[in-house]
């Protein structure tokens, strides 16, 4: 019995040590994001004292995933919707493969066609989904994920949920927020990432 509570004791140190450097970079991913938030021209916020209320999921590696990667280079473009009632031209980029929760799920990646017009942005790629917590914990207009093309190595692709943020529709009506398309869905709640902003709009 001393034995068995010895081992598990030490798997939980290895685990939480292993956790922590994640932890440590999560942080600093958040900080800077806030950061860029309030900084940005044209941004939702505008006193620092709104910071405060951006509410995270404690950082929780199993919410990072390895996605097989299926590239659609023959998608046609199309509008999609955003929250104020505009459009934005899309196109479909991969369907993404992974398990999550112990089920099997897909997403479509997006490229966003004037955003990659912009050199700095020229291998942008976008990821909008909702979940079981839209509308609940989280946004109920959906959560966003940034990647880069060259983040797509050997068919895969590696998605961190706990990174998934909020649109700024979240923070203050107007926008032109694209709309996660149904087929961007998720079965399961995906309780890593950004909350709902915790200020009254």
């Amino acid at each position: 019995m001393r034995l068995l509570l010895l081992l598990f004791t030490t798997l939980l140190t290895t685990a939480a040590l292993a956790q922590a450097p994640f932890a440590e970079q999560l942080a600093k991913h958040r900080e800077t994001y806030k950061k860029d938030l309030l900084v940005s021209a044209g941004g939702p916020l505008k006193a620092q004292e709104d910071l405060a209320y951006i509410q995270f999921y404690a950082p929780d590696s199993t919410y990072q995933v390895t996605a097989t990667v299926q590239l659609t280079p023959k998608a046609e473009p199309f509008e999609m919707p955003t929250y104020n009632g505009q459009t934005r031209p899309h196109v479909s980029y991969a369907i993404l493969s992974f398990v999550l929760n112990g089920k099997p799920q897909t997403l479509t990646l997006y490229r966003n066609l004037n955003v990659i017009r912009m050199p700095e942005y020229r291998d942008y790629l976008f990821l909008p989904f909702k979940d079981a917590t839209s509308g609940m914990e989280t946004y109920g207009g959906g959560r966003y994920i940034d990647f880069r093309t060259g983040d797509i190595q050997n068919g895969h692709l590696t998605i961190d949920f706990n990174k998934a943020y909020n649109p700024y529709c979240a923070y203050q009506e107007g926008y032109p927020c694209p709309i996660p398309p149904t087929q961007n869905l998720l079965s399961v709640p995906v309780t890593a990432g950004e909350k709902n902003y915790g200020k009254a709009h």
